[in-house]
């Protein structure tokens, strides 16, 4: 008889021993723990997460596990949600390609929740995210065609959260003990929970910061659920009704969920982000920052006649539309997901070490006159290069012409981050510690980073979260 993906996946899920993870795997995961936590500390301090936070604490329940940087405990899925719109809050959340969605932003949060709440080892939660990464990713891949692009966003549906469902369903139901039929049970429950429409991306809007936290939270609902004997069809993917039908009209291909499943993972090629913006925008980001080493650090506004932002065209609907939206955008971390203003802040900014980061988006920058009259010399166009190389990459090309006639031009076809152009430890390090230190103080940023490494020797996660205390924060919001 022939298995179902939900069957094959549940089978993965269950079997995968953490002794069997390769090192560079287990490094991996370390290092989306890691980068992730900075973020969520980050976010804490800005306070995106505080209105959650106030729902959560209004639901009550059991005190199972606790918020990133705070004392409150809470039941493991709601400790989730708010864990996970932290981490997705900034936009510096980790990206899979192809697939084209950010599967730590759930499955962390969820990993965390849950192995706090069932006394896990720090080895088991390693593995559960692991597990829960690679079921993420593997089932946005199915919903890239080469031929109809990533299909999932072509309709408008946000991968990453109704992905991530699935994701986190899966690694909470390993670290719940559930068998191979209950991890079907708890995939088929998470295909009735998944959702999450992207069109904020493109026109503002806030909501996207919660579509992680709501997928940990309703994966980890959705394994509770079948661990309290609710039951989820096995067909959940493939079903003539399934998850593939209903949110993609049938326009998907299987093979990338199971081919080489437990010998070949993408885990390890998953993208970290260098900057807090869209990920469609790093490529400029990084061409921008060599033009601007190119004028010697120096960029005068009125010396530039105007500047071209040439990428994909899939990104350019994100990043580039509505116009108006994108050079001058309504706030701080609408900045986060324009073309043309990051562009701007790239020439212009301070960038706190990384070239561009929080400070240049903030609201007072999404105002800045010189930063709006930079961004209005941008034009965005589709470039053929660019185009043929999305998602396998998010690259472009910036033209800034200036008034004396000379153009300088950088195309960027592997951004950074990525397996082609990879960020190296030391560079991942300096991201967490400068995140982390919004909110923690030296010492104790230094004690995270260890209890993270330490952590598949730990019996269980509560001394990491409790490394994560935080002092008062003072709510400087980035936006």
């Amino acid at each position: 008889m022939t298995r179902t993906l939900t069957q094959s996946l549940a089978e993965f899920v269950t079997q995968t021993r953490f002794e069997e993870l390769a090192p560079e795997v287990i490094h991996s995961v370390e290092l989306r723990f890691l980068d992730l936590l900075g973020i969520c500390l980050a976010a804490r301090h800005f306070g995106l997460a505080d209105g959650v936070q106030r729902m959560v604490e209004v639901w009550s329940g059991r005190p199972e596990a606790h918020v990133i940087g705070s004392g409150h405990a809470c039941p493991a899925p709601n400790a989730a949600l708010v864990n996970g719109t932290l981490a997705h809050s900034l936009d510096f959340d980790d990206t899979h390609l192809p697939s084209v969605l950010h599967p730590s932003a759930s499955i962390v949060p969820a990993v965390l929740a849950m192995a706090e709440a069932t006394g896990r080892s720090g080895a088991e939660a390693l593995v559960a995210a692991a597990l829960g990464i690679e079921v993420t990713v593997r089932i946005g891949m199915a919903g890239y065609l080469p031929d109809a692009g990533n299909v999932f966003f072509e309709r408008g549906w946000h991968a990453t959260s109704i992905c991530g469902t699935l994701g986190a369903a899966a690694a909470g139901g390993r670290l719940l003990g559930l068998d191979s039929e209950g991890i079907v049970n708890a995939l088929g429950i998470a295909a009735s929970f998944g959702s999450g429409v992207i069109e904020a991306n493109r026109a503002g809007g806030t909501v996207k910061r919660v579509h992680c936290g709501w997928a940990a939270h309703a994966g980890l609902s959705a394994a509770l659920l079948a661990r309290h004997g609710m039951s989820g069809p096995p067909t959940a993917l493939e079903g003539r009704f399934g998850v593939f039908q209903a949110f993609l009209s049938g326009q998907f291909d299987p093979a990338p969920i199971t081919e080489g499943l437990g010998e070949r993972w993408e885990l390890p090629g998953i993208f970290f982000k260098p900057y807090p913006a869209n990920h469609y925008t790093h490529a400029g980001i990084d061409a921008a920052l060599a033009i601007r080493r190119r004028l010697g650090g120096l960029v005068e506004v009125d010396q530039i006649e105007r500047i071209d932002l040439g990428c994909a065209a899939s990104p350019l609907r994100t990043i580039g539309e509505p116009r108006d939206e994108k050079i001058r955008p309504r706030s701080g971390y609408h900045a986060q997901f324009s073309g043309p203003f990051t562009l701007a802040a790239a020439l212009l900014g301070g960038g706190g070490g990384l070239g561009v980061y929080f400070d240049d988006f903030s609201d007072a920058m999404a105002r800045d006159p010189a930063r709006l009259a930079l961004a209005e010399k941008v034009s965005t166009f589709v470039d053929a290069e660019c185009d043929a190389t999305f998602p396998r990459e998010f690259p472009a090309v910036v033209r800034v012409h200036m008034r004396d006639g000379h153009v300088l031009e950088e195309r960027v076809m592997h951004n950074r981050g990525g397996p082609w152009n990879p960020l190296s430890q030391e560079e991942v390090h300096r991201k967490f510690a400068l995140n982390a230190g919004l909110a923690l103080p030296p010492q104790a940023v230094a004690r995270a980073a260890e209890a993270v490494f330490a952590l598949r020797r730990m019996t269980g996660v509560g001394a990491l979260m409790s490394s994560l205390s935080h002092r008062d924060r003072g709510n400087r919001a980035p936006g």
